[in-house]
């Protein structure tokens, strides 16, 4: 008796696995084969990608571009590291990519999105699509070229239906005329967030002025503030990150100009007032990335004070509840 029921139920098990693997869209995932023209290269210098799943109906002129996240590497033994994985390499990227959530093409689940033409960026340089460097000490060579990548993708988006090509200017990609789009949208989660906010100007500029052009970030606000011990870890980071992958150079020019330390220009805070594309946050006033790497990063709790916080709020004491309650009050400043 208990083996028939045993069994039933990894036949119930199967049968539903079955039925959630049939109702998944996986979308084939395309190499950039053109990327090594511009030297866009992931960190490994593979082939950089994408996944599209095409629009339809009423939707089928729209786009939707998703950046990837997936952190950062600010230091050449983490770029290395990360060179070996999916997240510095195309040849470690799964072919196939799950399309769910903004990126479903199921209009009860996602009905703003789901016919339209649907991108999702593979992340690969480590540096929020944004870098423009190389490293090659004659034994490692690492490749810093996001903002290389995300101008390759987009040239090999244009003759796939975002637009026209203007054939007389190959190497100008921000004065192509990209006729017939009505809407579009570029979005990104947590270091993809990132990638929005500092790529959506130029997405903007590289559509005609008749286009409906709107950005999004999910989680991507990153905070340059102190941490509990006073320090600017996150500062440090990103200064290193700017540093090592040469992205100073495609930060907003008027923050730059504007900032005594213009590597500040990677937080959103900085160069935010400066953006005129419309623009959507959606950020946790407690992020818990920022929670962990931000606000309470290892360096500023050595003895584990945080350990239990971290793990469960309700496990926190009340005057690290007043510390959270601090930095959710951050996100309600003007900038």
């Amino acid at each position: 008796m208990e083996l028939a029921v045993a069994m039933l139920l990894i036949l119930l098990i199967l049968a539903s696995w079955r039925v959630l693997s049939e109702s998944r869209l996986l979308v084939d995932m395309t190499l950039v084969s053109d990327a090594s023209n511009i030297g866009g290269f992931c960190l490994d210098g593979s082939l950089p990608a994408y996944h599209l799943h095409r629009g339809f109906g009423a939707g089928a002129s729209n786009w939707l571009l998703q950046f990837e996240g997936g952190g950062w590497c600010n230091d050449i033994q983490s770029c290395l590291d990360r060179a070996k994985t999916k997240r510095g390499s195309s040849l470690y990227m799964n072919k196939l990519e799950d399309f769910n959530g903004i990126l479903s093409n199921d209009a009860s689940l996602n009905p703003d999105f789901y016919n339209w033409n649907r991108v999702k960026l593979r992340y690969c340089d480590g540096g929020s699509f944004s870098g423009d460097a190389k490293f090659d000490n004659g034994t490692s060579v690492l490749y810093f070229r996001g903002q290389r990548i995300w101008e390759a993708i987009i040239l090999d988006l244009l003759p796939k239906g975002l637009g026209k090509a203007d054939k007389k200017r190959k190497c100008d990609l921000f004065r192509r005329i990209i006729p017939s789009l009505l809407q579009a949208l570029l979005s990104g989660c947590s270091a993809g967030g990132l990638s929005s906010f500092l790529q959506c100007e130029n997405f903007n500029r590289t559509l005609p002025t008749n286009t409906t052009v709107k950005c999004l970030s999910d989680a991507g606000f990153f905070l340059d503030e102190r941490d509990i011990t006073l320090n600017y870890t996150m500062r440090t980071f990103f200064e290193n990150l700017v540093s090592l992958q040469g992205i100073e150079k495609n930060l907003d020019k008027n923050c730059t100009s504007f900032l005594d330390n213009p590597k500040l220009c990677m937080f959103p805070q900085y160069f935010l007032n400066y953006m005129t594309t419309p623009f959507f946050i959606l950020n946790t006033a407690y992020d818990v990335y920022q929670f962990h790497h931000a606000l309470v990063p290892p360096s500023a709790d050595m003895n584990g004070d945080w350990k239990g916080c971290k793990l469960s709020i309700a496990s926190c004491t009340p005057q690290q509840l007043d510390i959270l309650q601090g930095w959710s009050l951050l996100w309600h400043q003007p900038s």
